[in-house]
Formats: structure tokens, sequence, C-alpha cells
């Protein structure tokens, strides 16, 4: 993926070497909270990724109380990961701009991206590394570890600058969703709903909402720049597939429970991005008007 040709973002706070910062209150996952849901994936043999992943969807969907937030750099970053993020930042900012605008009537909201190390806080709770990149809808910022490209290396079989592109636009996707309030719609559905089985189908149908806007962007980025081979397409690919919850399910104690999916499988999350990515239209990514997933 080539990304010269991308504008760099300034929508950065850069937390990373602040150290980490604990809550002062409720309002989503406390350190607590994720080292008991670790124990329990370690003491039920499932990995405690799939655990915080469907508690972390929960939280963000609720709304917390405010309290401090950690001040980082605002700006561009110097470092070559930051400006590589700032630049997929800024391209996301540009293709929303205007897809929103053009097919939907919506003006695009620009979130602020939160870049951080280890740990921090965020609306919607505690966060850190060990629960991956998320989008916090209460504060409108999408939190970032770094690390967490290394692990798609050396955990998740992933990698590559349009695999970790791919990653911060799912995140992206997220906000997009806030935009056109399907996240606070699918919030009262999740509190409506019958059983947990219910509720986590209805995550399930956010994040492959979020895939394929992803693949919206690209092909959006793609017919501006040219800058995608098909080897990038295979990373993507192959990073969806390292982080289905089929997969995960499986690698961890053996078997998958769909009823336990927070995020979709393999299958899913390949084909939805490729949705997006084919059809480059935002209606077409409605996960929630298909009878089945």
């Amino acid at each position: 993926m080539r990304i010269d040709d991308l504008r760099t973002s300034d929508n950065i706070e850069d937390r990373r070497g602040s150290g980490p910062s604990f809550p002062g209150g409720g309002g989503g996952l406390g350190l607590g909270t994720v080292v008991v849901l670790g124990l329990l994936g370690w003491a039920l043999g499932i990995d405690p990724r799939i655990l915080i992943g469907g508690a972390e969807m929960a939280t963000q969907m609720r709304p917390a109380p405010q309290h401090a937030q950690p001040v980082g750099k605002a700006g561009v970053p110097t470092d070559d990961i930051g400006q590589f993020v700032a630049k997929v930042l800024g391209e996301t900012e540009d293709v929303w701009g205007k897809v929103l605008k053009q097919e939907m009537g919506r003006d695009y909201v620009r979130p602020k991206l939160v870049l951080f190390s280890g740990a921090t806080n965020s609306a919607c709770g505690f966060a850190q590394a060990a629960m991956g990149p998320f989008y916090c809808p209460t504060d409108q910022r999408i939190y970032l570890d770094t690390s967490f490209f290394r692990d798609m290396q050396r955990k998740l079989g992933g990698g590559g600058d349009f695999a970790y592109a791919y990653v911060i636009a799912h995140e992206v996707g997220h906000h997009v969703e806030n935009v056109l309030g399907i996240l606070p719609r699918v919030q009262q559905a999740q509190r409506r709903s019958s059983s947990q089985a219910e509720a986590n189908a209805l995550s399930v149908r956010v994040e492959l909402m979020a895939d394929c806007l992803a693949g919206v962007w690209a092909k959006a980025m793609n017919e501006r720049h040219r800058n995608i081979t098909e080897q990038d397409v295979r990373q993507a690919l192959n990073t969806a597939a390292a982080i289905g919850d089929d997969r995960l399910q499986k690698e961890s104690r053996g078997y998958a429970v769909p009823d336990s999916f927070t995020h979709g499988s393999s299958e899913q999350r390949m084909r939805w991005f490729m949705t997006g990515m084919k059809g480059g239209s935002v209606r077409g990514c409605n996960t929630f008007n298909q009878q089945r997933v």
C-alpha cells in the first residue's frame, strides 16, 4: 500500500509514553474487570480477547459518567508509525466527508484518534492494549495502541500496511455508524434483548457493517490514488480471517460457540469487507436488513 499521496490528519492525540491513566469512576471496563475476564478466559480455555471484546462492545454502547481525561500531544506525530496512522486517518476523513454527503446527505464529523501505549482512560472506561483498538461513541474517539500491529504479525498471522489500515478503517467505520445513528439504535435494541445470544447477534451485525464500511473506504481510496495491490487485499483478508470469532475460539479451546460470537466468523468478516470493497456503497453495507449475515 502506497501512502505518499495521502493527506496527513492532525486529529491525533498522542498519549504514548505518558504512562497508564486509571479511571476515577464507572462507565466502562475497569482494570479489575479486565483482569477478571482474563483469568476467567484462562480458566475456561477461552481466548481472553473474546470475553474482553464482548464486554468492551457492551460497555461502549452504554453512556458513561464523564471524568477527567488524560491530555496527550495534539497534532501530527513525528515517528514513522504515528505518521502512517495520521495519513490513514486523513484519508478516512477525506473519503467519508465526500461519500456520506453524496450518498446519505450527512455531514461527516471527524473523530479524534488517541495513540497510547499500554493503558489509558476513555469516556467508555479503561483501555488497555489487550483489548485491541476500539471506538468509543461517548467521546467519539478511536483508541489505538500500535503494539497491536506487532501482535497482528506475531500472534495473529496478519500484517502489512494495508492490513493495518483496514484495522483503523474498521474503527472509523464504527464512527460512521455512530454518525448515521445506528449505534444508539443498536444500544436500545440490546437493552430489549431477551437473551445474551440475541444481544451478541446485534453486536455481530455492528462489527460486520464496520468491516463492510472499511471496504467502502478502501475502494474509494484506491479510486483516488491507485495505491492498493492484490497482495494488499490478501493481507487485509488474512487479517479479517485471523480475528474471526470462530478461529479465535477454536485456537483457544478447540471448538466454536456461534451464540457467543460478538464480531463474526472469519468467513463473515472477509465476505463483508469484500462486499464493501466491490460495491463501494454505504447502503450495501446495511447488515441489519439481512435475515442472515
